[in-house]
């Protein structure tokens, strides 16, 4: 049951033998005569063909607002599978205000199933009849469904949302808001017109992953509708519907039996049969193999074992309960080629649980140096979720490679830390922590002067009471009226006065964002705040190697989201400089500490639109740092440079992770001529504004260029093209990351399940290298030649102007 406030929704499988269980919600528009606030409970009984089932239960609604709310679960002792197609629910609302006998406000009826005899499910609203109690007759005299001739506007658009919430409708985010804000405005218009309400009950029935049809044993009761001349569309249950075929399984499982591995050793696959299995092994992670694909490469196993690519494929191809053919699986993955780190991810996924298996991904990985490490470690912790026992092979691997890297050990402990709040994995990952604790307490310091376990673990600590302190600052800042500037004064105030130790550490603590860099103390007077509605400090600390270090804090904003883009923005720069392409790109450090707070690094910069109203052209901000009579344009060439790759970069980067809600606040440029993104609320293709082009490269970046005819602007789509395709090849990485991170909570990720089919969808996997080049190209000239988005940005201006 997924849910919050009023609003729920049940998931259960699909399993006849559960108890009958539904949720009283609310009740609307209950006035009495004497205008008092009644006090009032519901009364619910089953009956099946018009007969009572069951003891009924009652529940009291307590008063909130203009309606009447109750958020617990009702079960009834019957079970789904003893009910009829005659079966309904009767509700009856007393009043027991007075204290002596109670009073009947209303009751009503609904039948459990509809007249395709399909069990209901989701939201209802039933009318209650004044003074009557609910009879569950059949017929009934107090129905609650409303008739059609009797329907309303508001009656027809709460038949849309019931729609909505059961998925039956699309979801398009900015129409869906729009819509919903109309239909406020029509329900509070209805409710001026009290003449036409009347008091209602709403409930909410579970809803299940498939229809419930109602079947009499035996054959199939229900009959569709024979078929008539017309264009009408029939409906025809199959009750066999998504179960196995026995001979189908049978065959299955003869040709995989053990006795054809002698067979099978010795197999060679035809041309045809090598060119599908060369396809299947290069379908993305996302792919879900078939029956007749799985028996392809089983059969030819024993010929891919030198194809190291081919091992996933392998391992999805088994049926891992039938323990003599696991058996053999894993011996043969024991022999495999050795795999790639990207195909080790994929192991270590939800889709394989095999302890066997998962095993050997924590034994590929044991080969990534600890620069590469940190590459996955965030995904390696969500992995953590998926194994069978909390001290699994993957957790000593992480703990005893945080024991020898202060870095990794200081980002494992603040992402275990965050996953504590997770109340289905929190066991799970306080086993962990404390893992990593007691092994690190046993450390003893080297002869060389390096820190035993204790020191060690404790400057791990004080990072925590570091954000805490920063925590208490920050609320008494918000409580500051004012202007920005009292508030800039308050916090300048603080760190000097109440928290004044801040400024002089009794011991250096390690950054949270680089744990290396030993912090020694705030500089008071060179801290701030940001204009937003959260005022983020913006913190300069020294250092012990004398330099400092500006750090921003955010409480009330959820991080990990920002987190997980920057961690693959500095991915794909090691990708692409591992290509010998350099563009330039600037992943600051971000981290989250909690599920609403967090530390940014501060790269000093300014946003697009502050440039455009200072400078009216990037040129001429550029112009201002690196001028060059002789260079173009009057910059010097590597600033220029410096630009375009940095815009070639990130303009493939955002449209790969479909980054949304791109505005020029929110595109920051240094003095040097790096261009960088800031704020990935939106990923995935999730974008507030209507119509987004495919990436954002505004009117003024080209002009910056020179020009959409300029050799600097046939540069720079050069290197977009080049990023891509590098970047495609590493496409079954990006994606395993991803999937890693899907039941993360991260708002964009857990909340699509398509989002790894929408993330494969912009690598086009289908397209060779050419047709990727013409395909982006194509992209970029579209971007470019977008109308809507430079109207969205002119209103983006005005609203931030009059903000």
């Amino acid at each position: 049951m997924v849910g919050g406030g009023n609003e729920f929704r049940f998931f259960l499988s699909c399993d006849i033998s559960h108890p009958l269980a539904f949720r009283v919600l609310h009740a609307e528009h209950i006035l009495l005569t004497d205008q008092k606030v009644p006090e009032l409970f519901v009364e619910c009984k089953l009956y099946i063909d018009g007969i009572q089932f069951g003891l009924p239960v009652k529940t009291r609604l307590e008063p909130s607002g203009p309606k009447y709310c109750w958020n617990e679960l009702i079960t009834l002792s019957t079970k789904y599978r003893d009910l009829t197609s005659l079966s309904q629910l009767a509700f009856t609302v007393w009043d027991v205000s007075s204290g002596e006998d109670p009073e009947i406000v209303g009751g009503a009826t609904i039948f459990l199933f509809n007249s395709k005899r399909q069990l209901k499910t989701g939201r209802q609203k039933l009318r209650l009849w004044p003074k009557k109690e609910a009879d569950g007759g059949v017929p009934t005299t107090t129905p609650g469904k409303v008739p059609r001739n009797e329907r309303g506007e508001i009656e027809c658009l709460e038949r849309l949302v019931n729609k909505y919430e059961r998925g039956q409708i699309q979801h398009v985010d900015w129409l869906d808001r729009l819509a919903f804000s109309a239909m406020d405005k029509a329900k509070e218009k209805e409710c001026e017109r009290k003449e036409n309400l009347y008091p209602s009950l709403v409930v909410e029935l579970c809803s299940f992953e498939h229809r419930i049809i109602f079947q009499e044993s035996g054959a199939n009761f229900y009959t569709p509708a024979p078929v008539s001349l017309s264009n009408e569309l029939v409906t025809v249950w199959d009750p066999e519907l998504g179960r196995t075929n026995p001979s189908e399984h049978k065959q299955l499982k003869l040709a995989r039996s053990l006795t054809r591995g002698i067979v099978d050793r010795d197999l060679k696959p035809s041309s045809n049969e090598r060119k599908l299995l060369q396809t299947i092994i290069k379908f993305p992670p996302t792919r879900t193999l078939e029956v007749d694909e799985k028996q392809l490469v089983w059969k030819f196993r024993f010929s891919l074992m030198s194809e190291k690519k081919a091992l996933t494929k392998f391992v999805r191809s088994v049926d891992w309960s039938d323990n003599q053919e696991a058996k053999q699986a894993v011996e043969l993955i024991g022999k495999w080629e050795m795999i790639d780190v990207a195909d080790a991810l994929e192991l270590l996924s939800p889709d394989f649980e095999s302890d066997e298996v998962r095993g050997y991904a924590v034994s590929v990985l044991e080969r990534a140096d600890d620069e590469e490490l940190q590459c996955y470690l965030l995904q390696l912790v969500q992995a953590l979720r998926f194994e069978r026992s909390d001290k699994s092979r993957l957790a000593l691997f992480l703990v005893n490679r945080a024991l020898s890297n202060i870095e990794i050990a200081s980002f494992l402990r603040w992402y275990i830390l965050v996953e504590l709040h997770s109340h289905a994995y929190a066991r799970r990952y306080y086993g962990t922590y404390d893992m990593l604790e007691n092994s690190m307490m046993k450390l003893v310091g080297r002869e060389d002067g390096d820190e035993d376990g204790f020191r060690l673990w404790q400057s791990l600590t004080r990072q925590t009471d570091l954000t805490a302190q920063l925590c208490s600052i920050m609320k008494d800042v918000r409580n500051v009226r004012g202007s920005a500037q009292k508030k800039i004064e308050k916090l300048r105030q603080l760190l000097s006065g109440v928290f004044s130790e801040l400024t002089n550490f009794d011991e250096p603590i390690r950054s949270p964002l680089a744990p290396t860099l030993l912090l020694t103390g705030v500089v008071p007077q060179e801290s701030s705040i940001f204009k937003s509605a959260l005022n983020p400090l913006r913190l300069t600390f020294k250092t012990a190697n004398g330099v400092t270090s500006k750090i921003i804090y955010k409480k009330g904003d959820d991080l990990r989201q920002d987190q997980l883009v920057i961690q693959t923005v500095s991915l794909m720069d090691r990708l692409l400089k591992l290509e010998n392409l350099d563009l330039h790109l600037t992943p600051y450090r971000v981290l989250a500490t909690g599920q609403d707070e967090g530390m940014l690094e501060f790269i000093p910069s300014s946003s697009l639109a502050q440039i455009l109203s200072e400078h009216r052209s990037i040129t001429s901000y550029l112009q201002k740092f690196h001028p060059d009579e002789d260079g173009p344009f009057g910059i010097t060439a590597q600033c220029l440079e410096t630009f375009i790759k940095s815009c070639a970069g990130y303009s493939v980067i955002t449209y790969i992770l479909g980054v949304g809600d791109r505005h020029l606040d929110n595109l920051l440029l240094t003095d040097d001529g790096r261009l960088f993104h800031v704020d990935f609320a939106f990923i995935l293709g999730r974008d507030p504004k209507p119509f987004p082009p495919p990436m954002k490269l505004c009117k003024e970046m080209v002009e910056a260029m020179g020009g959409a005819e300029s050799q600097y602007y046939t540069r720079f789509k050069s290197y977009c093209c080049e990023a891509y395709n590098i970047l495609r090849k590493s496409s079954s990485l990006i994606l395993n990351l991803f999937k890693l991170m899907e039941r993360s909570g991260i708002p964009d990720i857990s909340a699509d399940e398509s989002g790894g089919l929408k993330l494969q969808e912009k690598f086009r996997l289908d397209l060779d290298d050419e047709e990727a080049i013409h395909f982006f190209q194509d992209l970029i000239n579209e971007s470019v030649s977008a109308l809507f988005p430079q109207m969205v940005e002119t209103i983006h201006r005005w609203a931030q102007y009059w903000r």
